[in-house]
C-alpha cells in the first residue's frame, strides 16, 4: 500500500507499536493534523468475544458528557398527541403515516428515527429498508419510546450508537479535534466505561483486548486501558 507524503510525516517519530497515556495520544493526534477540516476522533475497542454467539454481542447507547460536535438530523414518527414535544425538543421531521410512506420511496433525510410504540407496527413494513442501515427504532437504544421530547434531547446532545462488529470491535466518533484534550479524555473514558459496565456474563476472562484512537485522517494510536477506568 502507498503511503501519502501527509501519512509519511505523520508517522516520522511516531511510534505505531508503543502503547500511549491517553492524553498524550490526543496531544499526537492534535499536533499531526495536517487537514483544513475539523477531524472526528474515533474509538475502536477490540473485545475478547465470540461474535457468532448472540449471548456475546453487545450494544447500547450512552449520551457523551461533552457531546459529539456532530450535527445530527432526527425525524420523529409519533402519534398526533406527541408531536408537538418532538418539535419542543428539536426533532428535525415531525409526523406520522406520511413519513412512513417517504421511507418507502428510500427518503431517508435523517442520522436516527424515534418512534412512539403505537406507530412501530406501521414502521414493520419499512424494517427492510431501515434495518440494513442500522436506522430501525430500538426500544434498548432509547429510540422506540412514550418519552419522545427527552429522547430527541438526548439525541441532540451527544448520543452515541454502539454495537460490535464481526470482529469484535465497537467503533465510535467520541468528539471532534477542536474540542479540548480533556474533553476529548472525558468522552473516552466514559465510552469506555459503557462498555465494561456491557461485559456480557458469558465472557470469561479479559474483556477489553485493545483500545486505539485515531483522528479521520491520522493513524491509530494503542492507548494504556489502565488510565481510562
Amino acid at each position: 500500500m502507498k503511503i501519502t507524503k501527509n501519512k509519511k510525516n505523520i508517522l516520522n517519530n511516531l511510534d505505531t507499536n508503543k502503547i500511549y497515556e491517553p492524553i498524550d495520544a490526543i496531544k499526537i493526534l492534535k499536533d499531526k493534523s495536517f487537514v483544513k477540516f475539523d477531524e472526528t476522533v474515533d474509538v475502536a475497542i477490540n473485545l475478547n468475544i465470540d461474535s457468532n454467539k448472540s449471548d456475546q454481542n453487545i450494544k447500547g447507547v450512552i449520551n457523551l458528557p461533552k457531546g459529539t460536535g456532530k450535527k445530527i438530523k432526527i425525524t420523529v414518527v409519533a402519534s398526533e398527541d406527541k408531536q408537538d414535544d418532538a418539535k419542543n425538543n428539536g426533532a428535525d421531521k415531525v409526523g406520522g403515516k406520511e413519513i412512513i410512506d417517504e421511507i418507502s420511496q428510500n427518503k431517508l433525510d435523517f442520522d436516527i428515527l424515534i418512534a412512539s410504540p403505537d406507530m412501530m407496527p406501521a414502521l414493520g413494513k419499512v424494517a427492510k429498508i431501515l434495518g440494513p442501515r442500522g436506522l430501525m427504532p430500538n426500544p434498548k437504544l432509547g429510540t422506540v419510546t412514550n418519552e419522545i421530547g427527552s429522547a430527541v434531547k438526548d439525541a441532540k446532545s451527544g448520543q452515541v450508537k454502539y454495537k460490535n462488529e464481526k470482529s469484535g470491535i465497537v467503533h465510535a466518533g467520541i468528539g471532534k479535534l477542536s474540542f479540548a484534550d480533556e474533553d476529548l479524555l472525558l468522552n473516552l473514558k466514559t465510552f469506555y466505561s459503557s462498555i465494561l459496565k456491557n461485559k456480557p456474563d458469558a465472557v470469561k476472562g479479559s474483556f477489553v483486548k485493545r483500545v486505539t484512537i485515531a483522528s479521520t485522517m491520522g493513524v491509530g494510536l494503542k492507548i494504556n486501558q489502565v488510565s481510562l477506568r
